[in-house]
Order: structure tokens, then C-alpha cells, then sequence
């Protein structure tokens, strides 16, 4: 059963390719020595995700410099031009003046006729104004109490440090992806050897057989049952090479890579075996640095100063304001006779909220909701973020107990195979006898890779709950 899950791993790690085999054969010139530690530096630096997750911090930097750009001088210059198509008429109540026109003296006929001409064409009133009036000049503003204003330069701060914390969340995971790739291909690669040591061990064993059969010490039998043992271990064989190749193509698309260029590992996943005691008996439990409790927290700081500038809005707000324009009026044709005439202005302007319907206080209620919300929120992530630990903590330690039961298992399991190796020369053992210590032989190394590679996954993804990758270490193998 656990060949079984072993070669579904190595399928699972080659479904996404086409069925073909590639060789391994390359020059060593061409082929590029890379450590656990390197490929994690140089994903960190070439990822895209990462570099999207820098701009992000720059792009947040620059809506803080548009927040305080807020607080200083506005100053815009303006021009216009009116033509007055029809003109403003003007009615006056002249019967308070019906009594002094008979004091100044008599009035003639004619006067009283040109009078009744003239309220007959504007009906009753009097034009007033010009044809053409022009106006230029520059205006000034400043913000002298803005409270609200002040209030969110913190509320942009709050969400600077949110985009700094999804950068380092975008790190700490590329970070365990990188590992889990890097992992996969040494795990492909330990593998391949397993299968391909089967495979030797198979075709050496028909080739013997044929031997034999031609000199007659074996029957045909014996040469077709060593070569069906040979050629079932062939597709597995295909499987685990198709299974580098796509781990590779994977851990260099990560680390933003020519996936032409070729690269190698520089460890094998028993060398790990040697530093597992230790660091299953040093591993953390705090959850201080995860990034979600993190993000968590200063969400809620943002939340607090968004309840704050909704506060600030409540309080006056006063500013400063200056006009310096040129203005003209004239009458007949455009832009001829113009005499500009200069005036200035200078003055507060002070706006003292009263009344909006209440929009203010439900605006402030609704945040001191949220506010609240954060609170039971971290809360249940940390209760969580607590269980998830223990759980991964409990999945390292059974899978140092496997690696130790399978290290054990690949002992014994390789003396077996040597015993009946002599047994069969001698001819104390059939072939068959010999063949199932090959197949328990190559059983017991592939789960024991296989619970190392567990194991190391295990420790990378609790090492993204926990959020204490030291990404200070492989930014320094860059400089």
C-alpha cells in the first residue's frame, strides 16, 4: 500500500507534463549548482509577485505625500470671457416719486410720450449691464485647522504599514513555496535513483537469464519472467524522470527563471536526517510574527484612526483664501476698448458643521462596530492560529518517528536483499525469492524518502504559521 502512494506522489508530480523522457546527461559547465538558501535568494529577488508587492508599498507612499500636499498652498489661475446675449432688465416702484415730479415743475407732452415709449419696449423696466465682460486672475488657498485633514495622515500611515506587512506575507510565502519546490525535486531525484537501481537490477538479472538459456542452464520461462520484471519497471522509471523535470520547471518559474537554463541540487534529502533531532527539539510556538495576527492588528489600528477622522469631522475647520483678478467690461465689438481694472482679496474662511441628518454619528457608529469586530476576530485567529500549531508540531514529530522506523526498515530490508543475493548464487533461493527483496528493498527507500519529505514540508509550513522565516538572511546572499 505504501508503493502505492509513493508512485501516485511521483505521478502526481508528472501529470502536467507530456509523457516523454528527457535525459539527465548535461555537461556539467552548463548546469547550475544551486543550494536550498540560493534559490530562495534569488526568487526573493526575481519573483514578480514580490517586486508587485514593492510597488504596492511605493504606490501608498505616494497617496501620503497627496494627504500632506493637502495641508500646503493651492494656487490655480482662471480666465473668462462673457458676451451678454440679452440683458438683465431692472423694474423700479416709481410711485414714491409721483409727488416730486409735480414740485420740480410742469412736465411736457412730448417728455411723456418718450417715457411711455420706452416702458412700452422694455416692458416697464430699465437694460442693464454690458456686452462683453472679461476676468482673469490667480487664487489661493490654505488650510489653517483642518482636524479631519491631520487625522488622516495616521489613517495613511495605517495603510502603509498594511501594504509593508502583505510584502512580507508575499515573502514568507514564496519562501515555504520555494522550499516545497526544492523539496519535491529532491524528492523526484531520490526517487529516480531508487527506481533506476531497480531497473538495473532487473535488466542484469535478464541478461544473466539469457545467458544461461543459451548455454542451456535456464528455461525459457526464467528469460521472459526477468524481462516482464524489467519492462514493469520501466513506465515507473518514465514517471520519475517526467517527475524531475516538471519539480524543476516548477521551483525555477518560482524563482523567476529562464526555465531553459539548467540547474541542479546540491544536497539529497538524507542529508537532513542528520538536523532533524535538533530542530524538532528547538521549534517555536509563538505566533507573534504570523502575518495574518499581524495584518489582523493593524487593520484594527486603521479601523481606529477611520473612527477618529470620522470624529474630526464634528470639529470647525478654518482657511486661509486670497484673489488677485483683472476684470473689463465694455460694450459694441469684443476685445476692443478694454481698460482692465485690477482688484484683491484677502480672507478666512471658517465652515462649522451643525446638521447633516445624522449622518455623522451613524458614520462613527458604524466604525466603532467594525472596531469592535477586530476585536472578537482576533480573538478566534488566535485560538486557531494555537490549534494549527499544535497540529503541525504533532505532524513533525510522528514524522521523525517514520524517518527513524523507515531508516531502520532500509537496514534491514538491504540485508535481506544481500542474504538472499548469495543465497541465489548458491542456489539456495529462487528468483522470485530474490525479486520480492529487490521490490521490499526498493519499497523500504521510497518510503524513506518519502517520510523525509514529509517531514520537511511539515517544518517549511509551519514555519509560514508561525512567520519566522529569517528573510533578512537570503536578502544578504543577493549583496
Amino acid at each position: 500500500m505504501r508503493f502505492l502512494t509513493i508512485k501516485a506522489t511521483l505521478l502526481a508530480l508528472a501529470i502536467a507534463s507530456p509523457m516523454c523522457v528527457f535525459s539527465q546527461e548535461i555537461a556539467t559547465s552548463d548546469t547550475l549548482a544551486l543550494s536550498l538558501d540560493k534559490c530562495i535568494a534569488i526568487a526573493l529577488n526575481e519573483n514578480p509577485t514580490i517586486k508587485v508587492a514593492d510597488m504596492e508599498i511605493e504606490r501608498v507612499d505616494y497617496s501620503k505625500k497627496e494627504i500632506i500636499g493637502q495641508l500646503l498652498p493651492t494656487i490655480s489661475f482662471d480666465a473668462s470671457y462673457n458676451r451678454t446675449v440679452e440683458k438683465q432688465v431692472a423694474y423700479m416702484n416709481m410711485d414714491a416719486f409721483k409727488g416730486l415730479g409735480s414740485l420740480g415743475g410742469s412736465s411736457t407732452e412730448e417728455g411723456s410720450n418718450e417715457e411711455s415709449s420706452s416702458k412700452s419696449k422694455s416692458g416697464g423696466g430699465i437694460k442693464m449691464g454690458l456686452d462683453n465682460s472679461y476676468s482673469y486672475g490667480f487664487s489661493a488657498a490654505m488650510p489653517l485647522i483642518a482636524p479631519q485633514l491631520w487625522k488622516s495622515l495616521s489613517l495613511s500611515n495605517s495603510q502603509i504599514l498594511q501594504n509593508v506587512e502583505s510584502a512580507r506575507k508575499s515573502r514568507l510565502a514564496l519562501i515555504s513555496q520555494v522550499k516545497n519546490a526544492y523539496y519535491a525535486l529532491l524528492l523526484a531525484e531520490d526517487s529516480y535513483n531508487v527506481i533506476l537501481d531497480s531497473y538495473e537490477n532487473a535488466k542484469f538479472n535478464h541478461e544473466v537469464y539469457q545467458k544461461k538459456y543459451q548455454v542451456g542452464a535456464a528455461s525459457e520461462y526464467d528469460v521472459l519472467r526477468s524481462s516482464v520484471a524489467m519492462k514493469n519497471v520501466e513506465p515507473e522509471l518514465a514517471q520519475a524522470e517526467i517527475a524531475i523535470k516538471q519539480a524543476r520547471l516548477q521551483l525555477e518559474i518560482l524563482m523567476g527563471m529562464d526555465v531553459t537554463i539548467p540547474i541542479k541540487t546540491t544536497t539529497k534529502l538524507a542529508d537532513y536526517e542528520n538536523t532533524m533531532y535538533d530542530n524538532t527539539l528547538s521549534l517555536s510556538r509563538s505566533i507573534v510574527d504570523n502575518s495574518d495576527l499581524r495584518m489582523l492588528d493593524i487593520q484594527t489600528k486603521t479601523l481606529k484612526d477611520a473612527l477618529s477622522v470620522q470624529k474630526m469631522s464634528l470639529l470647525p475647520t478654518l482657511a486661509l483664501v486670497a484673489n488677485y483678478n483683472w476684470t473689463s467690461s465694455t460694450n459694441g465689438t469684443p476685445f476692443k476698448n478694454i481698460i482692465w481694472s485690477p482688484y484683491s482679496v484677502v480672507g478666512l474662511t471658517l465652515s462649522v458643521p451643525i446638521f447633516q441628518g445624522g449622518q455623522r454619528y451613524s458614520r462613527i457608529k458604524q466604525a466603532s462596530i467594525q472596531v469592535q469586530e477586530m476585536k472578537w476576530q482576533r480573538e478566534n485567529l488566535e485560538r486557531t492560529l494555537n490549534m494549527q500549531v499544535d497540529v503541525a508540531i504533532d505532524n513533525i514529530q510522528m514524522n521523525v518517528k517514520q524517518i527513524a522506523t523507515s531508516s531502520e526498515s532500509v537496514a534491514q530490508a538491504d540485508k535481506a536483499h544481500s542474504i538472499m543475493e548469495k543465497s541465489f548464487e548458491i542456489g539456495a533461493a529462487s528468483y522470485l525469492d530474490l525479486r520480492d527483496s529487490e521490490l521490499a528493498l526498493t519499497r523500504a527507500r521510497l518510503a524513506y524518502y518519502q517520510s523525509i519529505y514529509n517531514y520537511l514540508v511539515a517544518n517549511s509550513n509551519l514555519e509560514l504559521l508561525l512567520g519566522n522565516a529569517d528573510i533578512e538572511k537570503y536578502s544578504n546572499l543577493n549583496e
